[in-house]
């Protein structure tokens, strides 16, 4: 289970941001948001890249501003950054993640 939370935004659509373990590093771990049509077609996308059994209960740490507005302005819908990065650090592609 990875802690996280969504935002619904006015359109329909849904914004989850969850902490995940970094698929080469499991003590490492990566803040991932994903736009998507809603909560579950979000949890498939994450799923669907490798990141199998993810679930999100609750709504513990729903993304902020800045993420809605960073993942709403990427053509992917899909981007991460290390947990503990500072807001000033750049959002990276989801295509990246594997070769940090």
């Amino acid at each position: 289970m990875a802690v996280g939370g969504f935002s619904k935004l006015p359109s329909g659509t849904v914004v989850v941001a969850l902490v995940l373990a970094h698929p080469a590093d499991p003590a490492h771990t990566v803040r991932v948001v994903v736009h998507a049509l809603n909560r579950q077609r979000a949890l498939t996308r994450l799923s669907n890249l490798g990141f199998r059994g993810t679930r999100l209960t609750g709504n513990a740490e729903p993304p902020t501003p800045d993420e809605i507005t960073a993942v709403l302005h990427h053509p992917d819908g899909l981007i991460w950054r290390d947990h503990h990065a500072r807001t000033s650090d750049p959002w990276h592609p989801i295509s990246t993640l594997n070769r940090v």
